[in-house]
């Protein structure tokens, strides 16, 4: 659903970058959406023995997406848990900061300088028009500063945002998710998704939403967001006697860690204006044949769009605003035993249930830290 274009904007912004780890190219596209929410983020030298890639798809308005890739990868690096190694535990602290960072004046401010429209008379930012009285202020454990000002009381955004974001670390692959972007990985030309849709309609996620307070009407949150996980959305996240990965809509990530290997040609992250159209394993298989021919991997990204894209808005499929990442990995780790080909191995933080693994190959957790070998 959406207001779109009469014509489809197909200009692309893209990007083509390589370490001695990694090359990676990336594309986006606004499509046939009247404005583009996508953001991402690439940065292939996080810190010396780091890489780390990230989508977000924003929805509602374009400013926590760009909020999430200009901070969320900063504070990965600056948890505890990061300098000791456990990068699972630091990306998932890091996305509940987003929000934590979004309140307040401070948060107000960031939020404005991102955005493009601010009301002269009412001094909101367009797009964010909730900001009750009594707002829980920022926890502050960095520096970011607390602000005093007119928006002191601001409680965060009404419009939201999906984060998808892989983070490689020598032959160590960790992939946060919260939302409907999607990271996959093609191991000898198998595609595996390394995170789950968050849909209001899987059993864990309507449970929490039930037992937040909230509905589902029409596959949608209380009868409005197609998604049940995301960055942003403050006004489902008001109920005080919960703790923020219990509300109805929670930015609690799946975090899923796994160990690469020789075997491993690329990884894929995009967000749900690529899945809409095609298949994990379509996209694995459809990069694979122009791996033959093309080496630039933002060319690559680019068709993508391209083969995505609607003739028109009939259908609604093809009509988003469409961004990928496209990673490979330069060969230098060992090959899999056929054990642990064979074999996945799952560990959560919590107690829901890990999903079910369809027609295409799936590992993840929900809401929590899964260890697996593929």
């Amino acid at each position: 659903m959406g207001i779109y274009l009469s014509t489809p904007k197909t200009e692309k912004f893209s990007e083509d970058g390589e370490n001695d780890r990694v090359r990676y190219g990336l594309s986006s596209m606004q499509g046939w959406r009247a404005a583009m929410e996508d953001a991402h983020a690439a940065y292939p030298d996080l810190d010396e023995s780091t890489s780390f890639f990230g989508v977000y798809d924003g929805h509602g308005g374009k400013v926590v997406a760009k909020f999430c890739a200009k901070y969320l990868h900063q504070q990965v690096l600056k948890h505890e848990p990061y300098a000791t190694g456990d990068i699972g535990a630091s990306v998932h602290r890091a996305f509940f900061r987003m929000d934590e960072m979004m309140r307040g004046q401070r948060g107000w401010r960031e939020l404005a300088i991102l955005g493009d429209k601010i009301d002269k008379f009412t001094g909101m930012i367009e797009g964010l028009i909730w900001s009750p009285k009594g707002g829980e202020g920022i926890d502050q454990d960095d520096d970011w500063a607390i602000e005093e000002g007119p928006h002191s009381d601001f409680s965060g955004p009404t419009s939201g945002s999906t984060a998808c974001v892989a983070i490689l670390r020598n032959n160590q692959l960790v992939v946060a998710n919260a939302g409907d972007s999607r990271c996959v990985i093609s191991r000898k030309g198998q595609a595996y998704n390394l995170s789950r849709d968050h849909k209001p309609d899987l059993e864990a996620e309507k449970e929490r939403i039930l037992k937040a307070g909230g509905f589902i009407h029409a596959g949608r949150v209380n009868g409005s967001l197609n998604l049940s996980r995301a960055i942003g959305d403050m006004e489902f996240k008001q109920n005080k006697l919960l703790p923020a990965e219990k509300q109805t809509v929670s930015a609690n990530p799946d975090i899923n860690t796994v160990e690469l290997c020789d075997d491993d040609d690329f990884l894929v992250l995009a967000c749900d204006g690529i899945w809409d159209c095609m298949s994990s394993q379509m996209l694995v298989d459809f990069i694979h044949e122009q791996l033959r021919s093309e080496t630039k991997l933002s060319v690559i990204c680019e068709r993508v769009l391209d083969r995505c894209l609607a003739p028109s808005t009939a259908t609604g499929e093809g009509c988003d605003n469409m961004t990928m990442i496209l990673v490979q990995f330069k060969k230098s780790i060992k090959s899999a035993s056929p054990e642990e080909l064979q074999s996945s191995h799952s560990k959560s933080v919590d107690t829901e249930s890990t999903p079910e693994v369809g027609q295409e190959k799936a590992v993840a957790a929900v809401g929590g830290a899964t260890k697996s070998s593929i």
